[in-house]
């Protein structure tokens, strides 16, 4: 079985809502469509249903939760409790009429009120825009120091990995992490890939040097990370700095860094920066033609997941999937 149909599984034997609020948009309508026949989650749609199904006739959506913020029975405690959350900044209940106007700040409020376990949105919405609801209305996760972004990255050549399934971070999130953060992405990237895969989570700190082979400023600052997640998280299975080849095939892991636990085993791959990282994913993907699945964020309160805009209907029902999973283990 491979690795979304296992994740699909899962979600289908504790189903969670998750809402979609891009609701007018055609891939995320294809998709709720799939999710609901597949039995993964209850899908909860935000605006008119008329003017929502015109958008896909050829879609069914008999089995969705449509919730219209204009008619919504519950509006005055949506209204009232982001002014309660945001009372800091002064906001009023106009103020907050008028943000929840944007659907991406009505779904995570659906999120926080419990309506919903979880959101996935991004299809036609930049990553501040996702991100800044759910920052702003569920928070940080007390227990993360950072909140970062993930892909799940399924290659087809089972070779390397955990049977060709990785997890990279930063892909979409942190541009230039601190060491200190880098160690803080390490440590979430291993929960959530253990979340996900059955198999320990293996994190390689990436750089262009391997164990000193070459200095510069952006080689200490992973090497600092590296000291600094074996410090602050002694369980984690990590090493670094690591060229990529070292970190993923044993052959030249043992070459390289002959006393590393992780060099060669590699399955968790930390990247020095966001260019890397975003760059990386897309390499992988197109060339190896690799299943991508993300960016999946790590570290929010409740589940927030966003899409790459260039996702399909597919990547969106993976996604789907992937946000009960998160919202499961939240309970």
């Amino acid at each position: 079985m491979d690795f979304i149909t296992k994740i699909k599984e899962r979600a289908k034997k504790d189903k969670r809502a998750i809402v979609l609020p891009e609701s007018y948009e055609i891939r995320n309508l294809k998709a709720a469509d799939a999710a609901l026949k597949e039995g993964l989650a209850d899908i909860i749609l935000v605006g008119n249903k008329e003017k929502i199904a015109a958008v896909a006739p050829e879609c069914d959506l008999s089995k969705a939760i449509f919730i219209d913020p204009e008619n919504y029975d519950r509006m005055d405690e949506v209204v009232n409790t982001l002014v309660d959350i945001r009372k800091s900044k002064g906001i009023t209940a106009e103020d907050a009429k008028k943000m929840l106007e944007d659907p991406l700040f009505f779904g995570v409020m659906l999120v926080k009120l419990g309506v919903a376990d979880g959101m996935v949105s991004g299809a036609i919405h930049a990553t501040a825009n996702v991100l800044r609801p759910a920052l702003q209305i569920l928070k940080t996760d007390p227990s993360a120091d950072l909140v970062s972004a993930f892909f799940m990255m399924v290659c087809p050549d089972k070779t390397y990995g955990a049977d060709g399934v990785f997890l990279f971070a930063d892909c979409g999130l942190n541009q230039n992490p601190t060491s200190a953060e880098l160690a803080g992405i390490a440590a979430s990237s291993a929960k959530s890939f253990e979340t996900f895969v059955d198999a320990e989570a293996k994190i390689a700190m990436l750089s262009h040097s391997s164990k000193g082979s070459a200095k510069h400023a952006d080689v200490d600052k992973v090497v600092e990370g590296v000291r600094i997640a074996k410090e602050k998280y002694p369980d984690l299975k990590v090493d670094g700095e690591l060229q990529l080849d070292a970190a993923i095939v044993p052959e030249i892991g043992s070459q390289k860094a002959p006393d590393s636990s992780v060099a060669g085993k590699a399955n968790v791959l930390v990247f020095p920066d966001l260019d890397a990282g975003n760059i990386g994913y897309k390499l992988v993907q197109r060339l190896a033609g690799a299943e991508a699945y993300g960016p999946i964020l790590q570290g929010i309160a409740k589940p927030v997941n966003d899409l790459s805009r260039g996702c399909s209907a597919e990547d969106i029902v993976g996604v789907i999937a992937i946000t009960a999973i998160q919202a499961q283990m939240q309970k």
